[in-house]
């Protein structure tokens, strides 16, 4: 074998066995087979919505479907899709890299049940400090009208505890799981690789939310590379995947219960954020350090 077919041969190798590569630089696929796994779960998710849009439309009757309010339906058909494209993400991403899923959960460790509900519980504590204090000093912001309980204010907390969790993951799996890694496959060194991997994951995770607001565009950019650090720092998405659900539940929840007993809208369009994101950032800045500090506390009592 010659010089250019060992080489060949190395860069088909799909999963680093080195130990020193962290989670989030640990793969090597093909550029192509990585921009397949970074451009098709969005667009499959992208279809689901538009097609379980429709459908909801017909059975609600609305002549609107793509209205920007949230009704139980719609909000079900989002979780759903979201949820689906991130177990295709990873289908596509074992299938194409030839690695077994649970690297792609967490790695070189196992999947750690207890990260996920220490971090979950962190997450909850940040998430709910960071909305008490957007009550407090830009109560107008968030598009609350007045608290209120209906039939609809009912179902849409069922379906926010029973199928957030799901979209949160999705969420994780498909931009933290497989996009992050995807892309960092592209360049060799470790450091230049996470930057690249953070920095598609998280331009992706900003536009797939649809935002033409530069506030709101960039909340959801710190909120991707944020994740992105977590899971990096941590070896694995229990943290990121913690956040993300601790968030969403909670903001959802307030959302909903703020709307009066109605459905609530999801406006992204331009002028629509302001600087009040800029508390929400600054729980996610938080998270990260307490992802930090806790993985270094773990890294010590194992060396003591």
């Amino acid at each position: 074998m010659d010089a250019r077919s060992r080489a060949q041969a190395a860069a088909s190798r799909p999963l680093t066995r080195e130990g020193s590569r962290p989670f989030g630089a640990h793969l090597r696929m093909s550029w192509w087979k990585a921009l397949v796994v970074v451009i098709v779960p969005s667009l499959a998710m992208l279809v689901m919505q538009i097609v379980f849009y429709q459908l909801v439309g017909v059975i609600e009757g609305s002549d609107d479907p793509l209205a920007a309010t949230f009704t139980p339906l719609k909000f079900l058909a989002v979780n759903v899709s979201v949820g689906a494209a991130g177990v295709l993400a990873i289908v596509l991403l074992v299938w194409m890299a030839k690695v077994p899923w649970r690297s792609l959960i967490s790695a070189p460790r196992a999947f750690d049940p207890r990260r996920l509900t220490e971090y979950l519980l962190g997450a909850a504590l940040l998430v709910g400090t960071g909305i008490g204090v957007v009550a407090l000093v830009a109560p107008d912001a968030p598009g609350w009208t007045a608290f209120g309980v209906s039939a609809t204010t009912i179902a849409m907390l069922v379906l926010v505890f029973l199928t957030t969790p799901i979209q949160a993951a999705g969420e994780e799996l498909m931009f933290r799981s497989a996009v992050l890694p995807a892309a960092a496959s592209w360049v060799r060194a470790v450091r230049p690789a996470l930057v690249v991997g953070l920095v598609v994951a998280g331009l992706a995770f900003a536009v797939m939310h649809g935002s033409t607001d530069p506030w709101l565009f960039g909340y959801y950019l710190v909120f991707g590379i944020c994740a992105g650090l977590m899971a990096i720092i941590s070896r694995g998405v229990e943290a990121p995947v913690a956040f993300h659900v601790a968030n969403n539940v909670l903001a959802t929840t307030v959302n909903t219960l703020m709307a009066d007993g109605e459905a609530f809208p999801l406006d992204r369009s331009t002028d629509t954020g302001d600087a009040s994101l800029l508390i929400l950032a600054a729980v996610n800045v938080g998270m990260v350090v307490l992802v930090r500090l806790r993985e270094r506390r773990r890294r010590t009592r194992r060396t003591a």
